[in-house]
């Protein structure tokens, strides 16, 4: 990374072939586990399973986004990554709905589907971290794509472990808290990509603040 004449600190903006080849692979990724994962979610009664397809629709969308701003002015781009940060904002009011949702009134979901497609959604994931870790830091528009990415693995393991719990304790909770913790992680991710989006708005620079990896 270098410094502009003004000693803002630039920050990659993805213009690069490899990058955007592999933003296709991750949204080829995202975008069938999505499918996969909210089926699943339905079938198993788990909040927490289809909290985290929602978070594969949002990373195909965002990484769809990302592309199509690439070279853009740094306002553009900026402006983009907030529209993303809102719709994690979103995303995190409708999995907290559909938790109180599942507490009040649905069954105990069924831990051996949650358990198989949380395997299955992790190795995705760990896949598309390991895609993208060249680029996870960049301006507002590569660092939303980074924080989906690492919101899907952190959130797959979460999955995993509620899975195990569900079936050790024979309640619902542990799948509602792992959801309800997921809403929590898209929440924070929304206020970093919000903070450093409204830094380069101001700026007009693709720069550095400082973030919580």
């Amino acid at each position: 990374m270098g410094a502009d004449c003004c000693g803002h600190e630039v920050k990659f903006d993805g213009l690069s072939a490899d990058y955007k080849r592999r933003l296709w692979l991750v949204i080829g990724i995202n975008a069938s586990m999505f499918l996969v994962e909210m089926g699943a979610g339905a079938l198993a009664g788990s909040n927490a399973l289809q909290a985290d397809a929602l978070d594969f629709l949002a990373d195909s969308a965002t990484y769809g986004i990302s592309l199509a701003v690439i070279g853009a002015s740094v306002r553009t781009r900026a402006f983009a990554a907030i529209g993303k940060a809102a719709s994690l904002s979103l995303m995190s009011l409708w999995v907290l709905a559909m938790t109180a949702y599942h507490a009040l009134i649905v069954g105990i979901p069924r831990a051996e589907i949650m358990g198989g497609i949380g395997v299955l959604a992790l190795v995705a994931n760990l896949a598309s971290v390991l895609i993208l870790m060249r680029y996870k830091d960049g301006d507002a528009n590569v660092r939303s794509v980074w924080l989906c990415s690492r919101n899907d693995a952190i959130g797959n393991v979460a999955v995993m472990i509620a899975a195990l719990a569900v079936w050790a304790t024979g309640t619902k909770w542990p799948d509602l808290t792992v959801a309800a913790l997921m809403a929590g992680l898209f929440l924070y991710s929304s206020v970093r990509i919000l903070q450093q989006s409204f830094h380069e708005m101001r700026t007009g620079h693709p720069s550095a603040v400082n973030h919580a990896h």
